[in-house]
C-alpha cells in the first residue's frame, strides 16, 4: 500500500470518527435501533454512509479536473481551516448532546406518531417480514427508512463537504476505506447503544478534538502549498 493512501486512509478515518460521533445521523440511528430490528437498521444506515462516502470521493476526485489542481488545494485548505474554526465555535457555544438528540427524537417521533393509526398491521407485517428470506428482508421499509433518513441527514453536511475536499487533496481510495470503516464503527456503535455511549463521552471535547482535528489538517495543507 502506497504511502499517499496510507495518509489519505488515516485522515479520513480519523475525521469520520470525529465527525460523527454525537452527530444527527448517529442519534438517529440509535433511535432507530431502539425500535426496529438493529440488523436492518444498521444495514440501512451503514449502505447510506458508504453510498455517500463514495460520492463525496468521487466528486473530490473529479474536482482537480474541472478546476486547476493548484486552486482545488487552495479551496481544500481554506475548507479545513474554515471547519475547524465552525466546529470549535459549536464546542463553545452549543448544548451539544441534549440539543442534538432532542432535534432528531422529535422528529422521529413525529413519523411515528403520523404512522400511529397503522402500528396493528404494520407490527404484523414486520413479524411476517422478519421470518421471510434475507433478500426479501432487504427491501424492507424499515431498511429503506434508515437508508433514506441517514442518506439526506448527510446531504451537504460538513463531514460530507470534509471528505470532497479530503478527497480532492489525497488519494480517494485511501479516503474511501478509511471513511468506510470509520462509518462502520461509529454506526455499529450507535446501533449497538448510541443513546448511553453518548451520555458517557464528553461531546464538547469530541468537537475540540475535531476542530484541531481540521485545523491540523489545514496547516499541513498550507504548508505542503508554500513548499511547491
Amino acid at each position: 500500500m502506497s504511502l499517499s493512501v496510507v495518509q489519505g486512509f488515516t485522515k479520513s478515518l480519523a475525521m469520520t470518527v470525529l465527525s460523527e460521533i454525537g452527530d444527527k445521523t448517529f442519534f438517529a440511528a440509535a433511535i432507530l435501533a431502539m425500535r426496529h430490528p438493529r440488523r436492518l437498521v444498521l444495514a440501512g444506515c451503514l449502505s447510506a454512509l458508504i453510498v455517500m462516502t463514495i460520492l463525496s470521493a468521487l466528486l473530490g476526485w473529479a474536482a482537480p479536473n474541472l478546476i486547476s489542481r493548484k486552486w482545488a488545494h487552495h479551496i481544500t485548505t481554506l475548507l479545513f481551516f474554515g471547519f475547524g474554526l465552525w466546529t470549535l465555535w459549536e464546542a463553545f457555544t452549543e448544548d451539544g448532546d441534549a440539543e442534538e438528540l432532542s432535534e432528531v427524537e422529535a422528529k422521529l417521533d413525529a413519523d411515528f406518531k403520523a404512522a400511529s393509526g397503522k402500528v396493528d398491521s404494520k407490527d404484523k407485517d414486520d413479524l411476517k417480514k422478519q421470518r421471510r428470506p434475507f433478500l426479501t428482508q432487504f427491501f424492507s421499509p424499515i431498511l429503506l427508512k434508515a437508508f433514506s433518513i441517514t442518506f439526506f441527514g448527510e446531504w451537504g453536511d460538513k463531514s460530507q463537504l470534509a471528505t470532497i475536499g479530503l478527497a480532492a487533496d489525497e488519494n480517494p481510495l485511501g479516503v474511501v476505506i478509511g471513511g468506510i470503516i470509520g462509518q462502520a464503527l461509529c454506526t455499529t456503535a450507535a446501533v449497538l447503544g448510541g443513546k448511553s455511549l453518548a451520555s458517557q463521552i464528553s461531546e464538547k471535547m469530541i468537537a475540540l478534538a475535531g476542530g484541531v482535528l481540521f485545523l491540523v489538517f489545514g496547516i499541513q495543507s498550507f504548508l505542503s502549498t508554500a513548499g511547491s
